[in-house]
């Protein structure tokens, strides 16, 4: 036990299954370090990290048949725990594993499919008050909401053409009915209780230091320099003068605000 130990914690792992991965459903992934494809900075403060291969996840669920889960696997590349699945033809793929799967149970992608965890089907299938996960925000392109570690939305009505979801930061927003989710809750939901415990842990990661903008010169950040400490005098900006705390940049709010029922932020 050390003084950069002392609370570190990591997962236990327990569910994991199989150590190796699927040859067939791995891709390279190339670190940019944060630089563009002029090789300019545009996300600070990134770079190094263990190296990591791309899991395939499939997060359409086009295909209707049955799939036995044939194992559980940790994916460096997102919270979550992944499933490998087999379909009925040998074809393998991956998909985000939901709390509670076990090796063995067969899942399917069908409106015709049993109300059970890991099943797939369309919203307007599924029950009200189901909790659902690997949420589709537009028909047929793929899951884009609840697929972090322990992350859910459910479903608090329905009518023809749109069902009221409630999203995992409190929103309440209309989807259509016919977009897909997978009923259950992300598993790994022990995620949130993990403590880094040390600097380079985070590195490990791919992420580093961050530089306060008071603790660089005046050529590096409008809130840089002076002589020793200061505090106040200007607003928080960014390193270009854009202000940091609070300052709305969204625009075409019309777009997607007319589904949303009731805001996160609101009592």
């Amino acid at each position: 036990m050390t003084p950069a130990t002392r609370y570190y914690s990591i997962s236990s792992f327990e569910e994991i299954t199989k150590s190796t991965p699927e040859k067939s459903l791995l891709a390279p992934i190339k670190k940019s370090g944060g630089r563009n494809n002029h090789g300019r900075v545009t996300s600070r403060f990134r770079g190094g990290g263990h190296k990591r291969r791309y899991r395939i996840i499939d997060f359409k669920r086009t295909n209707a048949e049955e799939a036995k889960v044939i194992a559980i696997e940790y994916d460096p590349n997102r919270t979550a725990r992944i499933a490998l699945i087999q379909y009925a033809d040998g074809k393998k793929a991956y998909v985000v594993a939901t709390d509670g799967l076990k090796v063995g149970e067969m899942i399917q992608s069908s409106n015709e499919a049993d109300i059970k965890a890991g099943n797939t089907m369309e919203i307007r299938s599924i029950p009200v008050g189901t909790f659902i996960h690997s949420i589709e925000l537009k028909p047929g392109k793929g899951a884009q909401i609840a697929r972090s570690a322990g992350t859910s939305g459910q479903i608090v009505a329905k009518d023809e053409k749109y069902c009221q979801v409630k999203m995992p930061s409190g929103e309440v927003r209309m989807i259509k009915s016919e977009c897909k989710a997978t009923i259950g809750v992300v598993s790994n939901t022990d995620h949130e209780n993990i403590s880094i415990g040390k600097a380079g842990r985070t590195r490990w990661m791919g992420r580093r230091p961050h530089v306060r903008g008071v603790a660089m010169n005046p050529i590096d950040h409008p809130m840089g320099g002076g002589e020793g400490k200061t505090s106040g005098g200007g607003h928080p900006v960014s390193p270009w003068g854009l202000p940091a705390k609070g300052y709305k940049t969204r625009k075409k709010k019309n777009i997607s605000d007319k589904y949303i029922v009731k805001k996160r932020n609101r009592k």
